[in-house]
């Protein structure tokens, strides 16, 4: 068993003189320090130091741009690249501080699956695979995903143009994911003068519970038809509050929804207006709409054939989550799909922990899926 605790070191040390496990593999060694390092969303600037650090060791040439997204390039440059194939992650992290260590071949800590995980891999497999002259290769740690704005993406969405992209996400080693639902934030309150619980007149509470039931029952009623859960919508109440000064009562709820490409954030968030009383205001944010691919996808080709060259069968998915594919795929409209070591259902999770196995079979998945698709598009370039 090797148990590791937080570590600190200069950037300019190099790895091989630190004080970490020397039985580390290049992918584990890039892994713990990344999730030894805290990112949670708008703090992920020594994790994107940390990234540069590696990055620039592995032969990339990388730096931290102007909203701390860290970037390393390989290949051809900017100028004289035929292919462009951009690997995007992102470095930010939710909130919870999980011991990091190692134990049995298993790596604890917070952002291990959620995404670390799948950025270590990707920028491993991007410093191994052949490329083609004329190619140019990107690997991105992006920052913010994790918040409602999608800051880091949304910056590099206007920066580059790419062929091709891979999101660093979970998808489990023999798993690519197509696509992702859509996604709308919603805060309602409502404030109303006292009222005695005795008397008829509605609490802020009571016009708040009111607007929910309305939108359960109305997403109940949608759901009726779609069988598959990517194509329903998925309403959560995420917290409730309430407040009262003697005189005027406050509630404050917030939700979140999930929705499926029927679906447009910008008119659902009308809709819902449109169930609530006069006594109910409701502030939108976070939209993102719903995104899929298909098995066709090259992306997702590439991908596949890489996990059957190493003797599995790919897994397909549709998640009902949303990633920066839901950012970057509408406007690049490139091939894309999602690719990553880790089990989704432990992100956020007080227990998110890696198989490292996990995380060296992905990686060398990902460097085949590299090669082939690059070799390909330079090809028939």
């Amino acid at each position: 068993m090797t148990r590791m605790t937080r570590m600190t070191r200069s950037l300019e040390q190099p790895l091989a003189d630190t004080d970490i496990d020397t039985e580390m593999n290049e992918a584990t060694r890039i892994l713990f320090d990344l999730v030894n390092t805290p990112s949670v969303s708008g703090n992920e600037r020594e994790a994107a130091e940390v990234f540069v650090a590696h990055a620039t060791q592995l032969g990339y040439e990388s730096h931290i741009d102007e909203v701390n997204n860290a970037i390393a390039h390989r290949g051809a440059s900017e100028s004289d690249a035929k292919i462009h194939l951009v690997l995007l992650g992102h470095i930010d992290t939710v909130p919870g501080d999980i011991e990091v260590r190692i134990e049995d071949g298993i790596l604890h800590g917070r952002g291990s699956v959620d995404a670390k995980g799948p950025l270590a891999a990707m920028l491993v497999a991007g410093s191994r695979a052949q490329l083609p002259d004329g190619a140019r290769l990107t690997v991105a740690g992006a920052v913010g995903e994790e918040a409602a704005g999608s800051i880091g993406a949304r910056h590099l969405v206007h920066q580059w143009n790419p062929d091709a992209c891979i999101i660093g996400e979970p998808s489990g080693f023999d798993g690519v994911t197509l696509g992702y639902k859509g996604r709308l934030l919603a805060k309602a309150t409502s404030t109303c003068p006292n009222t005695h619980s005795a008397g008829k007149d509605p609490s802020a509470c009571d016009h708040l519970h009111a607007w929910w039931a309305s939108v359960n029952a109305d997403a109940e009623q949608f759901n009726h038809e779609p069988t598959r859960i990517f194509d329903q919508i998925q309403a959560n109440l995420q917290s409730f509050s309430s407040s009262s000064d003697g005189l005027n009562q406050h509630a404050t709820m917030h939700t979140g929804f999930r929705l499926p490409p029927k679906i447009d954030p910008a008119i659902y968030a009308a809709h819902l207006r449109s169930l609530a009383s006069e006594f109910v205001t409701i502030e939108f944010e976070g939209f993102e709409s719903a995104y899929a691919t298909d098995r066709n996808d090259l992306i997702v080709r590439a991908l596949s054939n890489a996990i059957r060259s190493q003797g599995y069968r790919p897994r397909p998915k549709l998640k009902t989550g949303t990633a920066d594919l839901n950012v970057v795929a509408p406007i690049w409209k490139c091939p894309i799909a999602a690719y990553g070591p880790g089990d989704s259902s432990l992100d956020h999770t007080p227990i998110e922990h890696l198989d490292l196995n996990e995380l060296d079979l992905s990686v060398q998945i990902l460097v085949t899926a590299i090669e082939c698709f690059l070799d390909t598009a330079i090809t028939a370039n």
